[in-house]
């Protein structure tokens, strides 16, 4: 996504964030903006030239890694919540199921399952020969009042992409997601001139410098998709939001697959203050993960439905002991 690895994660963090922040003061002030010092710290959200020659777009993980420990360990040296600088607007966070590339037979029996807890908010992934059959499966068991938006992970030429988004246009999706990759980034407003629905940008949406790129182009079709990790943390985020709103667009929150409750609570975090999102994923918990590191566990219950945080700092705890067996190396840094 970003073309981040570990190491590179690791490399960025103790070779150019850890010594920028290092030597900081941290203040005792009981009024300080956590989000505000956090974002004065650390890196802005666009790639530098050497970045991107090794094929980095933006060290968003790494930004974002440094800036969630920031955020909470500024507000719970003062026994607050991140909620003290976003303020949830609302009350009620509706997640959406997410469907992969496994057989159309197999996405009904998940989408079932889906249902009957009442989801009725679906992301199916496309991306392959049988999404068309995997998306009608999926429609014919939720039925019709559904919201179903599919994701291509950008596979698509223009023509496949054309003719892929009419043909499931006629069972009511509510956008195309990332239908043509980065690289095709400069022909999206012609695509969005052909296609029913809006298309939502992923791949191509990673740092301030895409979002302002986008708008430019002046098309009504396109909405962002902010996924906290890819967009490097809180900060980023909210300002691709302001970006987007600014121009009349839309936005989802999404995630990363497998996330645990650290990255699910920064994400539950971010929905319940832009209470204007258009969807909301994430937040899976162990319904995808055989263990979790942090408690407690932030997983969606029925409906789709998740409670806000209003713990310490981001609201969880790390299980040192759980974190301690999955980790694969430990590294102090002075």
């Amino acid at each position: 996504m970003t073309g981040e690895s570990v190491d590179s994660v690791v490399g960025q963090i103790r070779g150019a964030i850890w010594p920028a922040i290092r030597d900081v003061e941290l203040t005792n002030d009981d009024d300080l903006d956590a989000l505000a010092v956090a974002s004065k710290l650390l890196p802005s959200s666009d790639p530098d030239s050497e970045d991107e020659a090794s094929g980095i777009i933006y060290h968003g993980a790494a930004r974002c890694a440094v800036e969630l420990a920031l955020l909470d360990l500024l507000t719970r040296m003062h026994g607050k919540s991140v909620t003290t600088c976003m303020p949830p607007r609302t009350q009620k966070l509706r997640y959406s199921g997410v469907i992969g590339m496994v057989s159309p037979r197999v996405a009904a029996e998940q989408a079932t399952k889906m249902n009957a807890v009442g989801l009725d908010e679906f992301k199916v992934k496309v991306g392959d020969d049988a999404g068309l059959d995997r998306l009608v499966a999926i429609r014919n068991v939720v039925g019709d009042d559904a919201s179903i938006r599919v994701d291509a992970n950008g596979v698509w030429s223009f023509g496949q992409a054309v003719d892929q988004i009419a043909k499931m246009a006629a069972f009511g999706i509510d956008m195309c997601e990332e239908p043509l990759g980065r690289q095709s980034v400069n022909v999206l407003p012609d695509l969005a001139g052909c296609v029913p629905v809006p298309l939502l940008l992923d791949e191509s949406l990673v740092t301030e410098a895409d979002a302002r790129a986008l708008v430019e182009m002046d098309s009504q079709q396109l909405r962002f998709n902010l996924r906290v990790s890819k967009c490097g943390g809180l900060g980023p985020c909210l300002a691709l939001a302001a970006i987007a709103r600014g121009h009349g667009l839309g936005f989802v929150i999404g995630c990363q697959v497998g996330e645990t409750s650290l990255l699910s609570a920064a994400g539950r975090h971010l929905a319940a203050f832009l209470d204007d999102h258009l969807h909301l994923e994430g937040s899976f918990g162990t319904f995808l993960l055989s263990e979790d590191i942090a408690t407690p566990e932030v997983q969606f219950g029925p409906g789709g439905l998740g409670s806000l945080l209003n713990g310490p700092g981001l609201g969880v705890s790390i299980v040192e002991e759980r974190l301690e067996s999955l980790a694969t190396f430990q590294e102090t840094l002075r």
